[in-house]
């Protein structure tokens, strides 16, 4: 996979380490790590390593609130998550990193506490596969504080929809970041949600209270739009003042994408 391609490190080489060995060249290692006296003696290519820890938590937070059972062309946007998370998952159980899943609404926290043995991710997906949607994001946050470690490194990934009553998510995930960890934000919306591509008289459905309300699409359409990009606008902004890194996925959306990013977040970290 071209994603892997200079991305697996789990020992970093730094001035005044302790060596630890030798490993053959990769596709994308720094040639400047190259040992010339190893190559001179057995004319293959080597890299002097040394031990330095570089693994992290990464923990998925998921939103399986009832607004994720939203669905354009027979996709649910928390089938997409599913796919999303296990992709992300799956690389970052090959970095050698601890993985956790978190999945929360107002039910309760249903979490898989970060580890980084091989039936690991296998019960990552199961969890995924088997994961419960409904309800409404939760009012009391207190347990919620459980889900991170603000002493250790990680990786955070707060998978979303960021449907709110006010501002109870946005600030919830404010208050996740460190100055030891990273924190990324992936909003997930459908194309209609985002252009509001409909037309005639159309019923809408809050998924979360059931509450519905009848709109003209052609009428509606120019001020759903204009307070729909304010939103966007507001959330990243809001997120990017607090140093947390905010990403809008749409459901058609290319999963290579989270990938790029998380290979970008991840190195970060080391």
């Amino acid at each position: 996979m071209v994603f892997y391609l200079g991305s697996h490190q789990s020992r970093r080489v730094g001035p005044g380490q302790e060596f630890s060995q030798y490993r053959g060249y990769q596709p994308g290692d720094d040639m400047r790590l190259l040992d010339w006296k190893m190559l001179a003696r057995s004319g293959r290519y080597y890299i002097k390593e040394s031990d330095i820890d570089t693994q992290v938590n990464v923990k998925f937070i998921v939103d399986t609130s009832a607004s994720m059972l939203h669905e354009e062309d027979g996709l649910t946007k928390i089938d997409f998550v599913r796919v999303l998370v296990a992709s992300l998952a799956y690389m970052s159980h090959n970095q050698g990193d601890m993985v956790g899943l978190y999945a929360l609404n107002n039910s309760g926290l249903r979490s898989v506490y970060p580890a980084a043995h091989k039936k690991h991710y296998n019960r990552i997906l199961h969890e995924l596969i088997e994961m419960k949607v409904g309800g409404e994001w939760p009012g009391n946050l207190d347990d919620l504080e459980k889900i991170h470690q603000r002493t250790q490194k990680e990786l955070l990934f707060v998978i979303t929809d960021m449907h709110e009553t006010g501002t109870e998510l946005t600030h919830w995930i404010q208050n996740l970041k460190t100055s030891r960890n990273e924190v990324v934000v992936l909003h997930i919306l459908g194309e209609n949600e985002v252009e509001f591509n409909y037309s005639g008289a159309v019923v809408f459905e809050d998924l979360e209270t059931g509450k519905k309300v009848k709109v003209d699409a052609k009428n509606a359409k120019r001020a759903y739009l204009k307070s729909m990009e304010a939103n966007l606008s507001k959330l990243k902004n809001d997120f990017l003042s607090k140093n947390i890194s905010y990403e809008l996925f749409r459901l058609q959306n290319p999963i290579e994408e989270a990938l790029q990013l998380f290979l970008k977040k991840r190195i970060a970290l080391r």
